[in-house]
């Protein structure tokens, strides 16, 4: 029988949320991985771009933003950083999509790079500065190397894979389709 008195679980929570700091709920949220991409993370994917204390009873904000606009996955997203907080004591937490700087695989560190290219999808390479980024859309076909065998021989199928932000792609070299995580 629990003999602790109902407010004695909501104390202990707040002391929880008060003795961490950003920093590591930053790394407690490194448990909650992509739902569309499962050998990743929201932290390594760059879509929680920050934590900050709310101020409101000793909580967290945790501050994403989607990969897409409209992107189905964010709800999902939201609902597992909730879930995770919940599950370690922390509460309350307010996740807030932010739309004012958009996504760019850029914020996609080297590690979620590496795991894209061992998952089998081919990863973005570095965006850099492209002036004239519609012109280069438009009129050449990128080339994409192939995450199972490196060959350069590979051909678009499509602009968009399974989801919206990756494009499929056709290996010469091994004979095998593969995604292509795509830049923004």
């Amino acid at each position: 029988m629990n003999n602790q008195h109902p407010d004695a679980s909501a104390s202990t929570r707040k002391e929880n949320s008060e003795a961490l700091s950003e920093q590591e709920v930053m790394m407690l949220l490194e448990e909650v991985t992509d739902p569309e991409i499962p050998v990743l993370n929201v932290v390594e994917m760059g879509i929680v771009r920050r934590v900050e204390k709310s101020g409101q009873e000793a909580g967290f904000r945790v501050v994403i933003t989607p990969t897409y606009s409209g992107c189905p996955a964010m709800n999902a997203i939201e609902q597992a950083i909730l879930e995770k907080m919940m599950e370690k004591g922390i509460r309350p937490v307010d996740v807030v999509t932010d739309h004012r700087e958009p996504w760019t695989t850029d914020w996609m560190t080297s590690e979620a790079k590496r795991k894209l290219k061992e998952y089998g999808i081919a990863p973005p390479p570095p965006t850099g500065d492209d002036s004239d980024f519609l012109s280069t859309l438009k009129s050449s076909q990128k080339i994409v190397p192939c995450p199972f065998c490196d060959s350069l021989e590979t051909e678009l199928r499509s602009e968009f894979g399974s989801t919206a932000c990756k494009s499929l792609y056709y290996c010469h070299g091994c004979s095998q389709p593969f995604e292509h995580f795509k830049c923004i």
